[in-house]
């Protein structure tokens, strides 16, 4: 049983998704997209980790590493279109997922596993100029700080990853009939609780709103329990001359 344990297959899993539009309103956006990673090779210092890149940053990589491998052809990326249309999905699913296929191919060509620019790529947030001069030894930190340094850092987004499976399975299943009824359900017991509990206060509201206390404490009230003309028929003249 040890034995099955120690020649457990190396895997390595990536996912290119969550495409964003970056720089709306400017006269030049782009797409973003995340690139998941989560492997159990020796390769990687880092078992999972999840960044954003352009499409730019894969045409600098590929070009990188075409330099670095010398005659061994590398997988094609989708093809560059200067006028991108951002607002496309279909256009922007195509590219992901042709994207995609290119980092797989990769990753499973041994001889780019051990290319520190490809390492730098897929779990920093390193400019092309910063993985370069990271590699030639330019920058106060070494390759494995910068990965671990990101890893630390980034935390939140690799337990985002860690659940895309899931996440993706219970959007699917919301779809169901079964599922659109028991969320209907739930929604309309909430609705009732939270129509109580918004009710409470308007009540209270009716009873001591200004209004209801206005008309005891009006000028006009008391105008009317100790007005002049009550003074006057009790002293008036006339009422006076009858008595002489």
């Amino acid at each position: 049983m040890l034995n099955s344990q120690e020649e457990e297959e190396e895997f390595i899993t990536v996912r290119v998704q969550d495409p964003r539009i970056q720089n709306q309103g400017s006269w030049n956006p782009y797409i973003e997209y995340k690139i998941f990673l989560y492997t159990n090779s020796k390769a990687f210092t880092v078992k999972t980790s999840c960044v954003r890149r352009r499409y730019r940053e894969f045409v600098w990589l590929r070009r990188q590493l075409q330099r670095n491998a010398g005659l061994v052809s590398l997988p094609e990326l989708p093809g560059k279109n200067p006028f991108f249309p951002v607002h496309n999905r279909e256009r922007i699913e195509r590219r992901r997922q042709g994207l995609q296929q290119f980092l797989e191919k990769v990753l499973h060509m041994t001889v780019f596993l051990s290319d520190t620019l490809l390492h730098l790529f897929m779990q920093t947030q390193l400019s092309p100029a910063e993985m370069e001069g990271c590699v030639l030894g330019q920058t106060p930190y070494s390759t494995t700080e910068a990965i671990l340094s990101y890893a630390m850092s980034n935390k939140s987004a690799l337990h985002e990853g860690d659940s895309a499976v899931v996440s993706t399975i219970a959007y699917e299943c919301q779809s169901s009939p079964n599922r659109t009824q028991a969320s209907v359900g739930e929604s309309n017991s909430e609705t009732v609780a939270s129509n109580r509990v918004v009710g409470r206060p308007s009540s209270i509201t009716q009873e001591v709103t200004p209004v209801s206390i206005t008309p005891e404490v009006t000028p006009d009230s008391i105008t009317q329990e100790v007005t002049p003309v009550s003074i006057t028929q009790e002293v008036t003249p006339t009422s006076r001359s009858e008595e002489h």
